[in-house]
């Protein structure tokens, strides 16, 4: 396999497989270590890492060499760099809400997408708790556990029901998404904040949320995800309306009804910062 127009949906849909089951095996690691008393490392004051982010990695960047040695991986513990340049490239999350997986709260995923030229073209995101498996390829739909899923059809803010995330650095930086949650909150019909952005934004693909936000994001947190919402018919892109960058930090998905809402209310500027 080269390029991207030489990967057919044949191609994609072996590969898909294969991510399948990577992304159900990690999630069992994650349901037999649940509640075990296991090593807990923080990166920052409330940025955590496991024993369980490590054997879920490990056993995924594994996997994935072993087929693909070659490949670029770039994961939230580490990153493997091929020698030469590589087309394709690897984004993992081995444990999207880790802080949630500490406190026992369910909300937790595996998160796995490909990108090719530059181009994400696949996406598999594991709700191990719900037996959840979210997957997407390019042009070829968006599907919860083989169903094919869609976006929700909801036109006004004022019905919506959204969700977001706050930056690992909320108690140093003002950027730290308060103010966009307080406008939003009384925009909108609710704002949700379950700790995994992965699933967040599957939740919008499938309907149960009708728009996501949230900045300070790092790839593998929304490489898959982003695949899901495009192919189940949403809409992608910064809080700017600019094209999405993986690299931007900052994302918001919706159904696509309300994307100019979300933007527009974004736009407003920050509001006085709350004590």
């Amino acid at each position: 396999m080269g390029k991207i127009e030489k990967l057919n949906h044949r191609e994609l849909k072996s590969i898909g497989d294969f991510v399948v089951a990577l992304a159900r095996e990690a999630g069992e690691i994650q349901r037999r270590h649940l509640g075990q008393s296991k090593p807990i490392a923080y990166k920052g004051p409330v940025d955590l890492v496991t024993e369980v982010d490590h054997l879920c990695e490990d056993a995924i960047i594994g996997r994935i060499l072993d087929r693909f040695p070659r490949h670029h991986v770039l994961a939230e513990e580490g990153e493997h760099k091929p020698q030469g340049e590589s087309s394709f490239r690897w984004y993992v999350d081995p444990l999207d809400g880790t802080t949630n997986y500490v406190h026992g709260y369910p909300c937790f995923s595996v998160s796995i997408g490909l990108e090719v030229e530059a181009e994400m073209v696949l996406g598999v995101v594991y709700d191990p708790m719900g037996d959840e498996l979210f997957h997407g390829i390019k042009d070829h739909g968006a599907f919860l556990n083989g169903r094919k899923i869609n976006v929700s059809k909801i036109r006004a803010l004022e019905q919506s029901l959204l969700a977001t995330g706050f930056p690992y650095d909320i108690r140093e930086s003002e950027e730290n998404n308060i103010d966009h949650f307080a406008k939003f909150a009384l925009a909108s019909q609710g704002v949700r904040r379950d700790g995994s952005a992965a699933l967040d934004l599957c939740y919008v693909a499938i309907g149960r949320f009708d728009g996501f936000w949230e900045m300070k994001l790092r790839p593998w947190d929304v490489a898959a995800g982003v695949v899901m919402v495009r192919e189940a018919g949403g809409r992608v892109s910064d809080f700017r309306n600019a094209p999405f960058s993986i690299d931007s930090g900052e994302v918001l998905a919706t159904n696509g009804l309300i994307h100019g809402q979300m933007v527009s209310l974004l736009e407003r500027g920050r509001i006085k910062r709350l004590p």
